[in-house]
């Protein structure tokens, strides 16, 4: 059977750009500070519709402009004390990333229709297709390269709506393949156009019930921890004038309400401590007085050196005993906290580069802790958004998260609270409370169910004393996220490949094909 014509594109080019400018503006409008999470529905649905009957080269320029709309406005905050060629840098990366990855969504556009020409196809197979590719592009650009950066995947988008339950199903991963799966579903609906057909609607409504109806997987309660937790709001910015300890005092200040409490652990946050206590005996002595005052161990965080290598290191302090317990960050930020291929960028835009001393290593050792027979899982700043970290904190043990960060950089900035949303992502999706706390804000302590248990405004020393709930029993999306992201990310392009391979034999044989005389060209059948 000769091929069907190739769909026709929905929207003119000029439309279309217009199309991926305001889809790429809408979709920053679901995050915070803003956080209009339905609107991440409409942006997708936006790219997509710009998408659809594109040539190879219209679907990058028209991906490349919701990309650059979309991240220029996401992480404008990189420019409060970095300025705008980091802003330009990684924004320019990730939209030629996302360009590239349209190409994918418009091959199989064109690709699938072609080889199959029922209705129920394009109304369920081709959304799931697209919902799985469009989620390969998140997962490459989460991974490569170095690190990644998966900041903005649709699902985190979702910290705060009813459909953030599904992320203990499926991870984030899963979240974003079903929204935009459904968004393509309904989409197809329209371009099916057989409205009065009630069954044509059965794949979008299904997927909307999947999406609101479906609960939370219960985790087990296991009593609770009495968290104390202070945030400093020192001068802990790379960039901040400071006298030696001047963190460290102010952790000391904002630690002092709590001295006379009943407390299980105290918390600080990442770069609590201007010096390495593991070095430094005046700090260790400081600390083991404040471990024994408060009559608790503490979880604090500081560079330290081991060897020749710096590491970003979260500790577990007891008195008379130091350090007792370490997890080093896992994946320290690149052009932040190490310059990978240093020689390479220097020469690029020395100064710039010259501005980042610290070369912090990666480190190897488990997110988790052992706080009195209770497990606690960690995520120092940036980790928040790795989902191996997260995964592995649970598989450990992790009763309870205790997420320590310095936002300090981004005053005044949206970055504080889109990551304070990925920490209550995290919370839904792993069923365990999280005690997300900052040095200068926003800090809060987040139930299992993602709602604010307590918490601290932003450019305020002060401090928590909260019953953290704790929890036990793992979530599927810790189980079985690896094998959801591998069959989402890999599984979808090896689908679109085999299509691919299809439409070009099956094309061959049909030019070589003699056509009758008065026959006309093969129409698509519903």
């Amino acid at each position: 059977m000769p091929l069907a014509a190739a769909p026709r594109p929905l929207l003119p080019l000029w439309a279309a750009v217009v199309a991926s400018i305001a889809g790429g503006a809408i979709l920053d409008l679901a995050y915070p500070s803003v956080g209009w999470w339905p609107l991440a529905f409409v942006g997708v649905g936006l790219s997509l519709v710009a998408l659809i009957g594109r040539s190879v080269w219209g679907a990058l320029l028209v991906g490349f402009i919701f990309g650059a709309t979309f991240y220029l406005i996401h992480i404008m905050w990189i420019t409060r004390y970095l300025g705008l060629v980091p802003w330009f840098a990684l924004a320019g990366l990730e939209t030629v990333f996302m360009a590239v990855g349209s190409i994918a969504l418009t091959l199989a556009y064109r690709w699938m229709p072609r080889l199959f020409r029922s209705r129920w196809v394009s109304l369920i197979a081709l959304p799931i297709l697209i919902g799985g590719l469009w989620t390969a592009r998140e997962l490459f650009m989460g991974s490569w390269p170095y690190t990644g950066f998966p900041w903005a995947r649709i699902g985190m988008s979702q910290s705060e709506s009813p459909l953030a339950h599904l992320a203990s199903w499926m991870g984030v991963a899963g979240l974003s393949f079903l929204m935009v799966t459904f968004t393509a579903a309904a989409i197809e609906w329209g371009r099916v156009a057989r409205f009065r057909d009630v069954r044509t609607a059965l794949p979008s409504i299904g997927l909307a019930a999947l999406l609101l109806l479906v609960p939370a997987f219960p985790t087990t309660a296991a009593g609770t921890l009495r968290v104390g937790s202070a945030q400093g709001n020192g001068p802990s910015g790379y960039f901040d004038p400071r006298d030696r300890n001047d963190v460290l005092n102010a952790q000391l200040a904002a630690s002092a309400p709590l001295l006379d409490e009943d407390v299980d652990v105290l918390l600080w946050p990442e770069g609590g401590i201007d010096s390495d206590p593991t070095r430094n005996e005046s700090t260790a002595r400081t600390l083991d007085a404040l471990s024994e005052r408060i009559g608790a161990p503490l979880i604090v965080n500081a560079a330290t050196t081991r060897g020749e290598d710096t590491f970003n290191t979260s500790m577990l302090w007891k008195a008379g005993e130091g350090a007792v317990q370490y997890h080093d960050k896992t994946n320290p930020v690149p052009m932040g906290e190490y310059v990978p291929d240093r020689w390479f960028y220097e020469s690029l835009a020395p100064d710039l580069i010259g501005l980042i001393q610290r070369e912090y290593t990666p480190g190897t050792n488990a997110p988790f802790l052992d706080v009195d027979g209770v497990g606690v899982g960690l995520a120092i700043c940036f980790d928040v958004i790795y989902d191996e970290v997260i995964w592995a904190g649970a598989q450990d043990g992790a009763q309870v998260y205790m997420f320590q960060t310095n936002n300090a950089d981004f005053r005044d900035t949206d970055e504080n609270l889109q990551q304070l949303a990925f920490a209550r992502m995290r919370a839904v999706e792993t069923g365990r409370s999280v005690v997300n706390l900052s040095t200068v804000g926003t800090s809060q302590v987040i139930a299992p169910d993602g709602s604010t248990l307590d918490g601290l405004p932003a450019g305020e020393a002060g401090h928590m004393l909260t019953e953290v709930p704790l929890r036990t029993g793992l979530t599927p999306a810790v189980i079985a996220g690896p094998w959801v992201q591998a069959l989402l990310g890999w599984g979808s392009l090896l689908v679109l490949m085999a299509l691919g391979v299809v439409v070009t034999l099956t094309g061959r044989v049909d030019a070589k094909t003699p056509v009758p005389a008065g026959t006309g060209v093969a129409q698509a059948a519903d």
